[in-house]
């Protein structure tokens, strides 16, 4: 039987790494970490801070949340503290009907 690629992933993600998957400053990334509780990435002796891939999941809700479903930041933090468990799931079944896309787009280029 063939061995089945698997992905893998990363224990801790840099401020770097996280700039380019959400495309933006590390400024706001920053800002976010002060603004939401639920952003607590680890910071090495040097200071710079490492994200977990629950934290990058966070960050993902976070930015549904204020871009895609135009919530203020105090909205989205409200939100996130009343149902936190609801947007956790929600955000799941996202990123795998994202995933069920790519997959889907990639067989049409193949056909």
């Amino acid at each position: 039987m063939p061995y089945k690629d698997r992905e893998i992933e990363k224990l801790y993600y840099t401020m770097g790494e996280v700039t380019q998957l959400f495309d933006v400053n590390a400024s706001q990334i920053r800002y976010y970490e002060r603004e939401f509780e639920i952003l607590q990435p680890k910071k090495n002796k040097k200071g710079n801070r490492l994200f977990s891939p629950e934290d990058v999941e966070n960050l993902k809700i976070i930015f549904s949340l204020v871009k895609d479903k135009g919530f203020t930041l105090q909205g989205a933090k409200d939100h996130l503290r009343s149902n936190k468990s609801e947007v956790k799931e929600n955000q799941k079944v996202i990123d795998s009907l994202e995933r069920l896309k790519q997959f889907l787009l990639e067989v049409k280029e193949k056909l």
